[in-house]
């Protein structure tokens, strides 16, 4: 077991550096738009009867204000918060720079979650101000959230479609690497049984 993590090397290129900026870039959008709308009271349609923003709207729950009515519900999103961008963080430092739409990905879910992270250290709850309407009910959100959604959304599509692991892989690269990969097996497999003889 030891040996694995032993083997473990750490991956932090330019393109993570770049990703590293970036993610403090949406962090600073996400709070500074929590700040401003607090501040001005905004409230203006984006899109009728679709998108439209209203100043003051409070989730001292997380999604779907899940857990808003527990009294250890914010204890309890702060401590698996922390232990989420723990293995994040491990996650994307150890990741090779190849896989670097895994890891547009995880840079998008971080800046999310330390927005929300800071709302509820700060305030006990999220300051929320995009309304969205999803069929026929308004959800309230913010710009943490949407990295978060858009963050997830790209790991699931990278995972399924496009990286060398995928499970139906879909672009040339991703599949001349599984096909390597099993070359690879099936040589160490014959080579094997030729050391058993």
């Amino acid at each position: 077991m030891l040996e694995k993590f032993k083997k473990l090397k750490v991956h932090i290129g330019w393109k993570s550096l770049v990703l590293i900026a970036a993610f403090v870039v949406l962090v600073l959008i996400d709070l500074l738009t929590k700040i401003f709308e607090e501040k001005d009271g905004w409230a203006f349609t984006v899109i009728p009867k679709l998108i439209k923003v209203t100043s003051g709207s409070r989730n001292p729950g997380c999604a779907f204000s899940f857990l808003a009515d527990a009294a250890w519900g914010q204890t309890f999103l702060i401590v698996m918060t922390f232990i989420m961008l723990a293995v994040l963080i491990a996650v994307f430092i150890f990741l090779p720079e190849k896989y670097i739409i895994l890891k547009v990905a995880l840079s998008l879910v971080t800046a999310g979650a330390v927005g929300n992270l800071v709302d509820r250290i700060a305030f006990r709850e999220v300051r929320d101000f995009v309304d969205i309407n999803m069929f026929g009910n308004w959800v309230s959100c913010n710009f943490a959230d949407f990295w978060i959604v858009f963050g997830t959304i790209i790991a699931i599509i990278d995972i399924l479609f496009l990286n060398e692991f995928a499970l139906v892989p879909l672009t040339k690269r991703a599949k001349a690497a599984q096909k390597e990969r099993e070359e690879k097996e099936k040589s160490a497999e014959t080579q094997d049984k030729q050391d058993e003889q």
